[in-house]
């Protein structure tokens, strides 16, 4: 046990400072949510839970794709902003995150670092970066060519820096997303229908990015 925490330790130093040295080739503008040791007990808490092992860091195997429904930015750093939920039946536990937020015009924010486990996609949280697209208001699928050429290039950047990265697919994939084996989930009946971001937008990702090496659904 204590030898393979170790080689999970070392493979996230390298994974860190190797990610750290690629970041100067990809604009990236880094606006980090609130992070305290609150938060990474509301983290611990909810792997646990969902997961059934107390963790706050992830070794990347996967990027879910995401669309905010609102329409700004702002809007979606706000939501994202606090450690836990304070209403409603989520009340107490760890809000929602993503590592990643593209604006309209392809700007991409970085909210939270890369190896940090946020939750943003049922079943996968322990294993996946969330990149989120300001977008998809009721439904529409109105995601912006600047955002689908910052996309492939934020997954490019990601899965040139990091190895284990073998799958990516849309949120509305979850299911489909089974078959790779990742999918963990200790809550019965704990799921959530979700469209994003859009059927379009990911065959368009599937059509620049297939031959990269990553696997689709």
């Amino acid at each position: 046990m204590k030898k393979f925490l170790l080689v999970i330790i070392f493979a996230q130093i390298f994974i860190l400072s190797v990610a750290s040295a690629a970041n100067e080739t990809l604009p990236i503008i880094y606006k980090p949510i609130e992070w305290t040791e609150n938060r990474e007990r509301l983290i611990e808490e909810y792997a646990l839970e969902h997961y059934g092992f107390s963790v706050t860091s992830i070794i990347p195997q996967a990027i879910v794709v995401h669309w905010t429904a609102n329409g700004s930015f702002e809007e979606t750093y706000d939501y994202f902003y606090n450690e836990e939920f304070t209403s409603g039946i989520d009340k107490g536990t760890l809000n929602v995150a993503s590592h990643f937020v593209v604006d309209k015009d392809g700007t991409i924010y970085r909210l939270t670092p890369e190896n940090a486990l946020n939750r943003h996609a049922i079943g996968y949280n322990w294993c996946a970066i969330g990149i989120e697209n300001v977008g998809g208001v009721d439904g529409k699928e109105d995601l912006t060519l600047a955002q689908l050429e910052a996309n492939i290039n934020l997954i490019r950047y990601l899965h040139e820096n990091y190895p284990t990265i073998e799958y990516v697919f849309g949120h509305y994939q979850q299911v489909e997303a089974r078959a790779s084996g990742l999918f963990i989930e200790k809550v019965p009946d704990y799921f959530a229908v979700k469209p994003d971001p859009g059927k379009k937008f990911m065959q368009a990702l599937r059509d620049n990015l297939e031959n990269d090496g990553l696997k689709f659904f």
